[in-house]
C-alpha cells in the first residue's frame, strides 16, 4: 500500500502530522508492506527567497497584532511538543520553499528521502539558525546521506527536478487539495490535516481492508 503526503516545510502542522502519522503506521500491524512517498505543496509559491521573521509574516498573513501572532505559535508549539517534537515559537525564519522541495526529489531518487525531510523540519522548526541560509542546504543534504557537490549542482540549477515538484502540486490541485497536510491512501482514501494518531490509524485500517487485486489508475493531472 501506498501512502503520499503533500506538505510543504513551511507548515508546522505538517512537521507535526508527519509525527502523528508515523506513531499510527508504528501501530499498524501491516507498516513492512506500507510505502510512505513525500509529495511536493507550496503554500505561498510566490514567497521571496529572502529568509524573514516569521512572527510578522504571520500577522500580517491572518491580520493578527503581533501578539495574537506569537500566542498562535505558542500554540502551535505547545501540540509539537505534546507529539514529542522541539519546536521553537518565534524567533525562527520563513522564506520559499521551492528549492527545498526540488531537493526532497533529488533525495527520493538516492534513497534518502525521509532522512532530509527530517533535516530540513528540525532545521525549520527547532534551531535557531536558519534552514535558508547560504549554504545551509547543501549541509543539511550531507546530514542526510546525499552528496553534497550533487546536492549543490541541484540548487545551482532551477530546472533540476523543479518539472517535478510541479507535477505533485498539479495532481493536489486535481484531487481538490487546497492545504496541507494531505495523506492519500492508495488513491482512494484522503486524510486532510494533522489529525489525531487514532485517526490515521482508521485510515490505514480502512484503505488496507479496501484493497483489490487490479492496478491502479493514478489521477491525472491539472494540465
Amino acid at each position: 500500500m501506498r501512502v503520499e503526503v503533500w506538505s510543504d516545510i513551511n507548515c508546522p502542522w505538517c512537521y507535526i502530522g508527519k509525527a502523528r502519522f508515523e506513531k499510527a503506521l508504528e501501530a499498524f500491524p501491516h507498516r513492512d508492506e506500507v510505502e510512505v512517498v513525500h509529495r511536493s505543496f507550496e503554500l505561498d509559491p510566490h514567497a521571496p527567497h529572502e529568509a524573514r521573521p516569521v512572527i510578522p509574516l504571520l500577522a500580517a498573513k491572518y491580520g493578527m497584532s503581533l501578539e495574537q501572532a506569537e500566542a498562535a505559535e505558542a500554540r502551535i508549539a505547545e501540540n509539537a511538543h505534546g507529539e514529542g517534537l522541539p519546536y521553537l515559537a518565534g524567533g525562527r525564519d520563513a522564506a520559499n520553499s521551492f528549492d527545498m522541495h526540488r531537493l526532497l526529489h533529488f533525495a527520493r531518487e538516492h534513497g534518502r528521502q525521509p532522512e532530509l525531510l527530517d533535516a530540513l523540519y528540525r532545521a525549520n522548526f527547532a534551531e535557531e539558525r536558519s534552514a535558508f541560509g547560504e549554504g545551509r542546504l547543501v549541509e543539511l543534504a550531507v546530514e542526510a546521506g546525499l552528496d553534497g557537490e550533487a546536492a549543490a549542482a541541484v540548487l545551482a540549477d532551477p530546472e533540476a527536478y523543479a518539472e517535478a515538484v510541479r507535477e505533485d502540486e498539479a495532481t493536489a490541485g486535481a484531487m481538490g487539495a487546497t492545504g496541507v497536510p494531505f495523506f492519500v491512501l492508495d488513491r482512494r482514501l484522503g486524510v486532510s490535516g494533522a489529525q489525531p494518531a487514532e485517526t490515521f490509524v482508521r485510515a490505514l485500517e480502512q484503505a488496507w481492508e479496501s484493497r483489490v487485486t487490479v492496478p491502479l489508475t493514478p489521477l491525472r493531472s491539472a494540465n
